[in-house]
């Protein structure tokens, strides 16, 4: 019977009138096109690893992941990050395990996160799990040579 009358009385209220605003500016989304647009990119099959990581002059990180793995989610971004700072100096291309399971095998990965520095079409360095960015800086400046 309380919580009826308590409604009633609520509902009776009238509304209150809000103080006039400004009207508000249409809101956008800001849209990037940070530096490592060029230098990051999906592997979309085997023939598009072969051509852009196995076949590039350039020295290539690869970075083996999956959408469910946590650890990928912290080191995907932090290695993208790194990666854009070496300004063209080595690319990176990420392979999701779940659709180029092939290329996981090929490449011996049996944990992910998997990042494999390769040069010349050759697998130069690798490691599984998650690293810092001084790590990453070091693996970097290690496969480029500086």
């Amino acid at each position: 019977m309380a919580q009826r009358l308590a409604l009633r009385r609520l509902l009776s209220l009238t509304p209150r009138t809000l103080p006039p605003q400004a009207p508000l500016a249409p809101h956008r989304r800001a849209f990037s096109t940070s530096a490592n647009c060029g230098s990051t990119f999906n592997v979309q099959d085997g023939s598009d690893f072969q051509d852009r990581v196995v076949n590039n002059p350039k020295p290539v990180v690869v970075d083996f992941h999956a959408q469910w793995c946590g650890p990928c989610k912290i080191l995907g971004p932090r290695l993208e990050k790194m990666v854009a700072k070496q300004e063209g100096k080595v690319l990176m291309a990420k392979v999701d395990i779940d659709d180029h399971t092939d290329l996981a095998i090929e490449y011996e990965v049996s944990a992910v996160p998997t990042v494999l520095a390769m040069k010349n079409g050759d697998v130069v360095d690798k490691f599984v799990g998650i690293k810092d960015e001084d790590q990453l800086e070091a693996f970097l400046k290690k496969l480029i040579g500086a």
